[in-house]
């Protein structure tokens, strides 16, 4: 199992002070295809970058307990809970979700009391406050779906993990205090306003569900930001802009550089070229 491999990898290389000098040999090949085919993120990446990468997954998975109620928890489903983890914080190479140490992942949509199968039961990922402080829960059919469908805007483990980061300063208010200093927040603040009446007025195709309030609309935001960033780019400048200055990341001039390198070899080691196997192409 992936769990012990990880055990055995951090007996062996903990005492390494540098995570790039580190092993990544608990990752199966099976482990590294999966990523290949299934996180476009991860496709994106230099080798070094992907290697990066994976030592993160298996940091991130050992500091998290990942953990099922009604349903099995596979070593896909811990794959993709931590690359929803990494994927928002990649530039800050020193990130921990100091807020978070147990994810839950449940078989269907729930209600914020946790029950599945009520009227209510319609929320697909919650982090938590109170008793449930420190938890996330997900629907896993909802988390493979995120990275199944990479150009619908959606994905609940970046728009969960994305609450985290705002959250990260002690508050969820919309505004990532951690990773932005909060002169910013007022003109965010002022801009959001105005693209949620945009949204309220059926004037945007950001999701409906970023107009509840500015911290939804930031983690509504997130996903569209990772999911789809050129549509942003092009639809939204400003939005993409301030995105891009929080998380330190220009995905799309980056997802545009990954057509340059279609011809190379598949990172997935399957010895075909990149476009002939894994590569997604970008839907417009």
């Amino acid at each position: 199992m992936l769990l012990q491999k990880i055990k055995e990898w951090f007996t062996k290389f903990l005492s390494r002070p540098s995570r790039s000098s580190r092993d990544d040999s608990a990752f199966s090949a099976d482990h590294r295809q999966f990523l290949s085919k299934e996180v476009e993120f991860y496709q994106q990446l230099s080798e070094l970058e992907q290697k990066d990468f994976r030592q993160r997954v298996l940091l991130f998975l050992e500091t998290t307990e990942i953990v099922g109620n009604g349903v099995q928890v596979s070593d896909e489903d811990r794959l993709l809970v931590a690359a929803s983890a990494i994927i928002p914080v990649w530039s800050f190479k020193n990130w921990h979700y100091i807020n978070l140490h147990t994810v839950i992942l449940v078989p269907a949509a729930f209600n914020q009391e946790a029950q599945i199968g009520q009227s209510n039961s319609n929320a697909l990922g919650m982090v938590g406050t109170g008793v449930f402080a420190g938890k996330m829960i997900l629907s896993q059919p909802a988390l493979h779906a995120g990275f199944k469908n990479s150009r619908d805007k959606k994905n609940v483990g970046i728009h969960e993990f994305a609450h985290l980061i705002d959250m990260a300063d002690g508050k969820g208010d919309g505004f990532p205090e951690k990773l932005k200093d909060h002169s910013y927040s007022v003109p965010w603040f002022q801009f959001i306003e105005g693209k949620i009446q945009e949204i309220q007025q059926n004037k945007s195709n950001i999701d409906r569900y970023g107009a509840t309030n500015n911290t939804e609309f930031f983690a509504v935001a997130s996903e569209y930001f990772f999911e789809r960033p050129d549509m942003m780019k092009k639809k939204h400048p400003q939005l993409y802009n301030d995105l891009s200055s929080f998380y330190q990341r220009d995905v799309a001039d980056i997802q545009q550089d990954i057509k340059t390198r279609r011809k190379a070899p598949c990172p997935c080691g399957s010895g075909k070229k990149y476009k002939r196997c894994c590569y997604l192409p970008v839907e417009y």
